[in-house]
C-alpha cells in the first residue's frame, strides 16, 4: 500500500504540475516514470498477496488497463520532448489529465471495495 500511495502522490504531482505550468517538461516525465514504477511495484505486491497476478475483476482489469495507459503516457511524453514539438508540448497536459482520471478508477475502487470488485 505504501507504493500505491507513493504512486498517487508522485503521479499526481507530475500531472498537475504539468497542467499548472502549461507545458511538458523533463521533470514531469520523470515523475510519470517514477509514479508508474511505484504503481507497478505496489500492484505487483498486492497481486501476489491476493493470490494471483491477474485478477478478472473490475478492479483487476481497470488496474491493468491503467498501468498500460501509464506506460503509453510516459513513453509518448518522452517522444514529444525528444521531437521538440512545441504544439504538443503545450497541449500534452490535456492528455495527461485524461490518463490521470482513468488511472484513478482502480485506485478509488480498490480503496472503497477492498479490490474485490
Amino acid at each position: 500500500m505504501v507504493f500505491i500511495f507513493l504512486a498517487l502522490i508522485i503521479y499526481s504531482i507530475g500531472v498537475w504540475s504539468e497542467r499548472f505550468q502549461g507545458r511538458l517538461k523533463w521533470w514531469h516525465v520523470a515523475m510519470f516514470y517514477v509514479g508508474l514504477a511505484c504503481d507497478t511495484i505496489g500492484t505487483g505486491a498486492m497481486s501476489l498477496m491476493s493470490g494471483g497476478l491477474i485478477q478478472f475483476t473490475f478492479h483487476g482489469m481497470t488496474g491493468l488497463a491503467a498501468i498500460i495507459i501509464m506506460v503509453f503516457h510516459a513513453v509518448w511524453a518522452t517522444r514529444v520532448l525528444i521531437k521538440e514539438n512545441e504544439i504538443l508540448i503545450v497541449k500534452f497536459h490535456e492528455f495527461s489529465l485524461v490518463v490521470w482520471i482513468i488511472w484513478l478508477i482502480p485506485m478509488i475502487t480498490g480503496g472503497i471495495f477492498g479490490a474485490t470488485v
